[in-house]
């Protein structure tokens, strides 16, 4: 991977630091104003295929947004970037609050703030420092597509005290040249799903195979009527839908499927994670993933969302209230998401009417019909086995109601049990074996006979 325009950048920032300790220092010893100190222009970047070097030049950053993004990723790239420029002018040390900067927990070296980029940028001058905030506070391309923000400053102190925090996929898309797939962790409470499985694989009720289709039209057009029809100004920019049926119908399935083939990332949210007893910190959970999440051009899926999207009772303790707050703001987000939120639950009556009139499709995923379980049944078993011949999958299919999860457990069992026993061949008995075992788990009676 070619560097030399992010080498050739941190060359500038320093340059430019430089330029305005020797200016600023010195306009101190003299006791009187400086002229203001220009910033040289940094050169035009020639492309390198580099991801840096797109960005800069697609979004034709000004001097002032390159130094802001500069100082954003030195301390990653450069830990001992600012000191030694710092010592050059104050060889005798001391502080130097002028500067900003922070100490962090395990960095030893220093943390570039807001405080930094206006002194770098403007020194005194109070108009170019307001024009600076803006960046960093207005709606700005680095905040709207949360590429760099300003770390929130605690309270009572200046609101440019905080850390100038460059978000870890531009990190990594500056530094390595892609964005990676980010983890499961408390900080991130959702899991990447991925199959190998095709819509082939599965076997839907004809109205919800239709309905899903549709979604994936949303997905693949939606941008281009949006962008080159102009309906952006008419219409919200995402899409809600709900999922609902029994347990083991294929919704998880289905919206991994449409996440393969349109291809989006789709990340499964923990509900159970983001859920906190701590008032307040449920909003700072969802807000820390919808953030991540947002211009990311992911797919969200929310399983059992009924444990949070319940019919809501009347707030008869503070409990109640801060549980109505956080639905509401969890709504709020999910409609302002530009994307694709995808909510599952076993049934339709559990989530609260007020939330069914915000989603744009309500697909229902019935229990399989058995015309649907043969499909189903003889998907499921690879090409390496063979039958007795008492086994009959369209009497097996009429006999019992189960469903497509039931019946890959099923042959998952009965696989092992052949593999045991040395055999390519699969008995009624031991499928049936298989069905015993899955109906008392979930406390099912098997059918007489």
């Amino acid at each position: 991977m070619n560097n030399r325009n992010l080498k050739l950048g941190f060359e500038y920032l320093q340059t430019v630091i430089q330029g305005r300790l020797q200016h600023y220092l010195s306009g101190n010893q003299n006791g009187k104003e400086e002229p203001d100190y220009e910033i040289p222009t940094f050169r035009t970047l020639e492309e390198d295929g580099t991801s840096f070097t797109k960005f800069v030049n697609h979004y034709d950053l000004s001097t002032d947004e390159l130094v802001i993004l500069l100082l954003s990723l030195v301390p990653h790239i450069y830990p001992q970037f600012f000191e030694p420029i710092i010592g050059e002018f104050l060889p005798q040390g001391g502080d130097f609050p002028e500067f900003g900067g922070i100490k962090g927990l395990h960095h030893r070296g220093l943390i570039p703030t807001g405080e930094t980029a206006l002194f770098i940028l403007c020194g005194r001058n109070l108009d170019r420092r307001f024009n600076v905030q803006r960046i960093l506070l207005g709606d700005h391309i680095f905040s709207r597509y949360n590429i760099i923000r300003l770390e929130e400053s605690k309270l009572g102190e200046p609101i440019m005290s905080g850390r100038l925090l460059i978000d870890q996929d531009y990190l990594n898309l500056f530094t390595m040249g892609y964005i990676s797939i980010p983890k499961m962790s408390a900080s991130f409470p959702a899991q990447h799903l991925t199959t190998k499985l095709e819509w082939s694989d599965m076997v839907l009720n004809p109205s919800t195979a239709k309905q899903l289709k549709d979604i994936e039209v949303w997905v693949r057009y939606n941008p281009k009527l949006f962008q080159e029809w102009g309906m952006e100004r008419k219409l919200k920019p995402g899409f809600r839908a709900l999922f609902y049926g029994p347990p083991g119908t294929g919704k998880t399935l289905a919206a991994n499927l449409i996440g393969k083939n349109t291809g989006k990332p789709i990340f499964r949210v923990d509900l159970s994670q983001m859920v906190s007893k701590y008032i307040g910190e449920t909003e700072k959970n969802l807000s820390n993933l919808f953030d991540k999440a947002k211009n990311k051009d992911w797919i969200l899926f929310f399983d059992e969302a009924d444990a949070i999207f319940g019919k809501r009772t009347n707030a008869k303790d503070a409990h109640d209230k801060y549980a109505n707050q956080e639905v509401s703001y969890l709504l709020q987000r999910i409609e302002d998401f530009p994307g694709l939120t995808i909510l599952a639950s076993n049934f339709k009556g559990n989530i609260d009417a007020a939330f069914l009139r915000r989603f744009n499709a309500c697909i229902f995923f019935p229990l399989p019909q058995p015309e649907e379980r043969i499909k189903l049944w003889k998907k499921a078993f690879p090409a390496q086995v063979a039958f007795s011949p008492e086994v009959n999958f369209n009497q097996i299919a009429q006999k019992y109601e189960v469903t497509g999860a039931n019946i890959m457990n099923i042959v998952h069992f009965v696989c092992l049990q052949a593999m045991q026993s040395n055999t390519h061949q699969i008995s009624l008995d031991s499928i049936e074996e298989g069905i015993l075992k899955e109906f008392t788990k979930v406390g099912k009676q098997m059918p007489s006979s």
